[in-house]
């Protein structure tokens, strides 16, 4: 599995450099306090970085958990037709956003859309919350047309924030650091490990990846992190702890 060199197609490569990260974590440390700020930096920084593989303008793209929006609002301010999935209602109003009126109540693991009916398949961070991660890659594969592009990203769980809210102590198990999170917080953590988040490593689907047939690679990249930190993800084991958030773009033949 070899990226793919970039298409002449009036993309440009974008520039994943070290200040672009000390915004990324800095904006992160808001997430709780300001969703907003968070969500919508993230939401404009990830639309630019897929602007970079493929042309949005008229495109369309459906977002596999998109839950309020975010990134949908972006993408149709790139040009693209958005529609967002989800299997959550409540995830779709979170932070006091109304429900897209794009959006869709639908499972991951089996996308209520027709084969090779979108343009761009798009996922950000939502492979580490189905139990069955490659069943989700490959129906993200089937509804994109050929020629299309498939952008998954996803949280790896031996990586720093693998465990979400109950990190660090996901590195001593994921029921050990949900039950701590319960006792000391008097819920169960939203990201319950075995419920609602699970183990995701780089290694499973760049395997997965390698063994499709019908997509070939045009970007496998910690998402996060600078270009010059891409050879990570070809070093097994210091990937799922460096990588921080795995990004695979594919397209589909």
């Amino acid at each position: 599995m070899t990226p793919a060199a970039a298409r002449d197609d009036g993309t440009t490569p974008f520039r994943a450099t070290l200040g672009r990260s000390v915004a990324l974590f800095s904006a992160f440390r808001r997430e709780q306090s300001d969703p907003a700020f968070f969500y919508g930096t993230l939401a404009r920084d990830t639309v630019a970085q897929l602007r970079s593989y493929t042309p949005l303008d008229g495109r369309l793209v459906v977002d596999v958990g998109g839950g309020p929006g975010y990134f949908a609002d972006e993408l149709r301010s790139a040009g693209a037709r958005c529609l967002c999935v989800d299997s959550d209602a409540r995830e779709m109003t979170l932070h006091g956003r109304e429900a897209d009126a794009y959006g869709v109540r639908g499972s991951a693991l089996d996308l209520p859309l027709r084969t090779g009916s979108v343009d761009v398949c798009f996922s950000s961070n939502v492979l580490e919350h189905v139990p069955d991660r490659v069943r989700m890659a490959d129906e993200m594969v089937r509804v994109t047309r050929p020629g299309g592009l498939v952008y998954l990203s996803y949280t790896l769980w031996l990586s720093p924030w693998g465990g979400h809210e109950t990190s660090p102590w996901h590195y001593l198990g994921g029921p050990y650091a949900a039950e701590r999170f319960a006792r000391r917080n008097g819920r169960r953590p939203k990201n319950d490990f075995g419920r609602s988040m699970y183990a995701a490593y780089a290694g499973e689907m760049l395997r997965w990846a390698r063994g499709r047939p019908d997509v070939d690679a045009v970007d496998v990249r910690p998402r996060y992190l600078p270009t010059w930190a891409k050879p990570v993800v070809h070093v097994p084991f210091l990937r799922e702890v460096v990588t921080w958030n795995l990004l695979l773009v594919l397209r589909k033949r």
